[in-house]
């Protein structure tokens, strides 16, 4: 996928001025990259929208004018999207209750390991992800992952983890979406 380039971000004051439409642009496009597995699961596919997007906001939250800045952010998450027939991932580890939410990053603390994407031909394509996400007690509640689907468009995402045994299907409009990010 084509990496976010330092000419495509606006300046704090211009993106703050245009911030709705393009909110409104990149929600368009996230919806239909975000899968729900089970209660406290969200796969979050990023494009190059969805990470331009980040990008800005970071420059806008922290009003960054310094060059040296503004590129530390666009490489940082320009490592969310993948290569060329890769998908990239932010998995959001969403369990409200705080003490709760500690306990389950715990015991899933190998969770990354089990976390796939399915073909068609029903073969699971597991995650590559960042092993400085996991602790040496816990799991952390973001994870960033890459699957391999050497240009294949998925059609369901799934967890084969003992205690977190789900799998969704991936609806059209899904499929689509990610079918133009594998492009």
């Amino acid at each position: 996928m084509r990496p976010v380039e330092r000419g495509e971000i606006l300046d704090y004051v211009t993106y703050g001025e245009r911030r709705q439409e393009i909110l409104e642009a990149v929600l368009a496009k996230k919806n239909p990259r975000r899968i729900h597995l089970g209660d406290h699961l969200t796969f979050l596919f990023e494009n190059h929208d969805t990470v331009r997007f980040q990008i800005q906001e970071m420059v806008r939250v922290e009003q960054l004018v310094k060059e040296s800045d503004i590129q530390h952010e666009i490489d940082t998450y320009n490592e969310l999207l993948g290569a060329r027939g890769e998908l990239g991932v932010t998995l959001l580890i969403e369990i409200d209750d705080v003490a709760r939410r500690r306990e389950l990053l715990r015991r899933w603390k190998d969770l990354p390991q089990h976390i796939y994407v399915k073909l068609e031909d029903g073969e699971k394509i597991y995650a590559r992800f960042d092993p400085r996400q996991v602790g040496e007690e816990r799991l952390s509640s973001v994870q960033y992952l890459k699957f391999d689907t050497r240009g294949t468009v998925p059609v369901a995402v799934g967890s084969d983890h003992e205690l977190v045994t789900d799998e969704a299907e991936l609806t059209e409009e899904q499929r689509a979406a990610l079918e133009t990010d594998l492009l």
